[in-house]
């Protein structure tokens, strides 16, 4: 190798590393630049759950002072124990953990099925149906709320949990396209290849399509135990028995009862936020994981 080769390799090598470093360089300037926007717009996000959090902390006294009291002195820890004893919690936890539990297992499954025939069965008038089902995400709750009541209240459901539980084993119009839109990325010759091996749709369905689904799945089940949980104007209407309250109709019934005693009314909410909050944070990469992947492919 002679000395002209060797200095044009050198050369190379030396721009080659200018140019990564650059780019390194404006790679982490774009990440701080996002981190510096971003701090500003999470603090102030970030205040109504702090001033929930310093109210529920509050004495009598702070909590109508002026100017306003940020942190709390002294800290009232027992407001807690005393929300939670001024009505039902307990009950209305379990009554909203068995709507929340039974709805999400009804919602993955039934989901699930639909939408793996949707995405890896090939029969006729599928995209019909699929385009019909999707269609259904734009009528609005309150269109088919006096209908859904009417055949509920023939059925003798009112006062009970299964109109609240027995929708979500017939599938969800968003999940479905949720859970599509994951089948349809994962390659279709692996369903080929079981057929082959003699395996059924159902098997291919639990064994094959499932394990690789996971992130979807979690997805889904995510969403609706959020959305069971705080759901509100469902147990409205048709829970009528106090007994049978879940926890968004215990805070309403909590405020009318003790309106005027908000730090107690603030210690009840954040002890039902706090958990959604921590499931949050531990599925938080899975969560992302499934929101991202479900739009690779149409």
């Amino acid at each position: 190798m002679d000395g002209e080769t060797m200095a044009s390799r050198v050369s190379y090598i030396a721009t080659a590393t200018k140019r990564a470093r650059r780019q390194r360089i404006r790679k982490l300037t774009r990440e701080l630049f996002g981190h510096l926007l971003l701090l500003p717009l999470s603090i102030v996000y970030m205040i109504p759950f702090f001033w929930m959090l310093s109210t529920a902390l509050k004495t009598d006294q702070q909590v109508m002072a002026w100017p306003p009291v940020w942190i709390p002195h002294p800290i009232a820890w027992d407001n807690f124990p005393k929300a939670i004893q001024f009505f039902p919690f307990w009950l209305f936890l379990k009554n909203t953990l068995i709507i929340a539990v039974f709805g999400v297992i009804g919602i993955v499954i039934s989901s699930s099925l639909v939408a793996y025939s949707l995405a890896r069965i090939h029969w006729p008038g599928r995209d019909i149906l699929f385009g019909i089902t999707v269609a259904t995400m734009m009528l609005p709750y309150h269109v088919t709320m006096i209908p859904l009541f009417i055949v509920f209240k023939n059925l003798g459901w009112i006062n009970t949990f299964l109109p609240l539980i027995v929708p979500a084993w017939f599938g969800g119009a968003f999940y479905i396209f949720l859970l599509r839109q994951f089948f349809m990325t994962i390659p279709q010759e692996l369903s080929d290849a079981a057929r082959i091996d003699g395996a059924s749709e159902l098997r291919s369905y639990l064994q094959i399509v499932l394990p690789l689904a996971k992130p979807a799945l979690a997805t889904v089940a995510l969403f609706e135990f959020l959305g069971r949980w705080r759901d509100f104007l469902g147990p409205l209407i048709y829970l009528q028995d106090q007994k049978k309250y879940t926890i968004s109709l215990g805070l309403s019934y909590f405020r009318l009862e003790h309106g005027t005693e908000w730090q107690l009314l603030m210690a009840a909410s954040l002890t039902l936020t706090i958990p959604i909050i921590i499931l949050f944070f531990f599925t938080q990469r899975t969560f992302i994981q499934g929101i991202t992947l479900t739009g690779i492919k149409g």
